[in-house]
C-alpha cells in the first residue's frame, strides 16, 4: 500500500523569513540594505554648510577682535594738543557749540558744550577771553580742554548788535509766567509756552536784548508780556524769573 505524502503550501512571503547570506568563507550574516545616493548627498551638503558657518563665525570673531584692538590702540594713543588763546566768537547753548577766534590767526576753533561742561562751565559769552588745548580734526581744530575762561571782557547783551525785526507789538497781557520751548540764537528767535494748551508766544532776540537777556535755554522760566503779532502771539517784554519784578506802571 503506497503512502501519499501531503505537502502543505508554503507562503511565498515566509520563504524569505530568516534568510541568511553566505559569504565566501561560509560565514552567515543578515542582509544589509545599501544607502541611497540622495541620502548621502544630503548629509554631505549638511556637513559642508556646517563647516562654512563655523568658518564664517571664526572670521567674524577674528575681525571683531582686530577692530577692538585697533580701537583700544587709537584711544591709548597720545593726543597731539596745542594751546590756543583767543576770544569767543559766538556760542549757542541750544545748538550745543560755538567758535573761538584764535589770537595767532589760525582758523576758528570749534568749542562744544560737552567740553565746556566737563570743565565746569555752562556757557561762554561773546567776547570772553579763553585759553584751550585743541586737537586737530578732519574739519579743523576743536577745543579738547579749557584752561581758562575770563568773562570780564565779554560783551553785555545790550552791547551786542541788535537784529531788527521791523515789527513792533503792543502788549495786551500782564506779565505771565512762561517756559522757553526752544530758542535758536543763530536764527534770532524762539518760542515760549504757558503750558496750558494756549498758543505759543514768539520771542525775538531783539526783545531779549532790550531787557538785558543774551539768550534763553529750553526749560528756562521767564515772565512775558505779549500781544498780537503778524502771525500770532508775540512777546513785547521778557524778564527773567530770578530778576526783580518790574513795576506794572
Amino acid at each position: 500500500m503506497s503512502e501519499e505524502l501531503e505537502h502543505e503550501p508554503v507562503d511565498a512571503r515566509g520563504a524569505d523569513v530568516g534568510r541568511k547570506t553566505v559569504g565566501g568563507d561560509g560565514a552567515t550574516g543578515h542582509a544589509v540594505t545599501a544607502r541611497s545616493p540622495e541620502a548621502g548627498a544630503e548629509r554631505a551638503a549638511e556637513r559642508s554648510q556646517a563647516e562654512r558657518s563655523q568658518a564664517e563665525r571664526s572670521q567674524a570673531e577674528r575681525s571683531q577682535a582686530e577692530r577692538s584692538q585697533a580701537e583700544r590702540a587709537a584711544l591709548e594713543a597720545p593726543l597731539e594738543l596745542i594751546e590756543i588763546s583767543g576770544v569767543i566768537k559766538w556760542f549757542d547753548v541750544a545748538k550745543g557749540f560755538g567758535f573761538i577766534v584764535p589770537d595767532n590767526g589760525l582758523p576758528d576753533v570749534l568749542l562744544h558744550v560737552t567740553c565746556l561742561r566737563r570743565d565746569g562751565y555752562q556757557t561762554a559769552a561773546e567776547g570772553a577771553r579763553i585759553v584751550v588745548e585743541a586737537v586737530q580734526r578732519p574739519r579743523g581744530y576743536q577745543a579738547f580742554r579749557i584752561l581758562s575762561l575770563d568773562e570780564s571782557s565779554a560783551l553785555h547783551p545790550s552791547e551786542l548788535p541788535m537784529a531788527r525785526t521791523h515789527v513792533s507789538v503792543t502788549p495786551t497781557s500782564g506779565l505771565e509766567l512762561a517756559v522757553c520751548k526752544w530758542f535758536n540764537r543763530l536764527r534770532g528767535f524762539g518760542f515760549l509756552t504757558r503750558g496750558d494748551g494756549s498758543p505759543d508766544i514768539f520771542v525775538h532776540m531783539e526783545t531779549l536784548r532790550r531787557y538785558g537777556i543774551a539768550e534763553l535755554k529750553p526749560g528756562e522760566q521767564v515772565y512775558v508780556r505779549f500781544g498780537d503779532g503778524p502771525k500770532g502771539l508775540m512777546a513785547a517784554e521778557v524778564r527773567m524769573v530770578d530778576s526783580a519784578m518790574p513795576s506794572s506802571h
